[in-house]
């Protein structure tokens, strides 16, 4: 009796654990309706486009299987090159092979454009990230803070001075 508890008991924590981690797979519904809107939007006349609940499920758990099967090739040529991190080529390689060839290109296009962007940002964060440092080696030594408290007070003394 107890052996028979104890399996049905190990069952119902299989089970919960095997729902806690789909949800945590799922993708956000938010963006699932937005993503299928939009492009629905661009395919259809009507203003407003209604999907039932069901159908943004299936949209969801078909894009979270897809991403599974791609990610598992990819990793697969990954590690027929002896490497361990999936890059980018991988991807578009595991693409060519599970007969999505056809948006390698626009991929492409697209992660260039996204690199291009981001090269900018980096710049400008890299050189913000320069000057804190350079700022902070001019900085006065602590103690000398009242100092220049009363070379800023006097500054002002002369701007009054002067008015």
């Amino acid at each position: 009796m107890a052996e028979a508890e104890a399996e049905a008991e190990a069952e119902k924590e299989k089970i919960v654990t095997e729902k806690v981690v789909a949800e945590a797979e799922e993708f956000p519904k938010a963006i699932v309706r937005r993503l299928v809107k939009d492009k629905l939007s661009k395919l259809s006349t009507d203003s407003e486009i209604s999907i039932f609940r069901e159908a943004l499920e299936a949209f969801s758990e078909s894009a979270r299987i897809f991403v599974h099967y791609l990610s598992a090739t990819a990793n697969d040529i990954c590690k027929e090159s002896k490497r361990q991190t999936i890059n980018a080529e991988d991807v578009f390689k595991a693409l060519e092979e599970i007969e999505f060839s056809d948006y390698v290109e626009p991929l492409r296009a697209s992660l260039e454009e996204f690199r291009q962007k981001n090269a900018g940002k980096r710049s400008v964060s890299s050189k913000a990230k320069e000057t804190n440092r350079k700022g902070k080696r001019k900085d006065p030594p602590a103690g000398s803070g009242s100092q220049n408290k009363d070379d800023e007070n006097e500054s002002h003394k002369e701007e009054d001075n002067a008015d």
